[in-house]
């Protein structure tokens, strides 16, 4: 089974905390979305990942 993350193909998880623990981003301040809907961190443990979802996982950026 795979995911889609930032538009790459990447092997499936179970939920998306483990995808954030597995990218190592799950203390970073990132924002998510599943399938173009926002997904805060609070929900991300019970957030389920399906076969060929896509999930967005943004940092903020400082410049000007």
């Amino acid at each position: 089974m795979t995911l889609f993350v930032n538009g790459e193909a990447q092997p499936h998880v179970a939920n998306l905390a483990a995808l954030l623990e597995r990218m190592a981003l799950s203390d970073a301040a990132v924002a998510t979305a599943v399938n173009g809907c926002f997904v805060p961190r609070s929900q991300r443990e019970q957030t389920r990942l399906d076969d060929g979802d896509h999930v967005e996982v943004l940092a903020p950026m400082q410049g000007g």
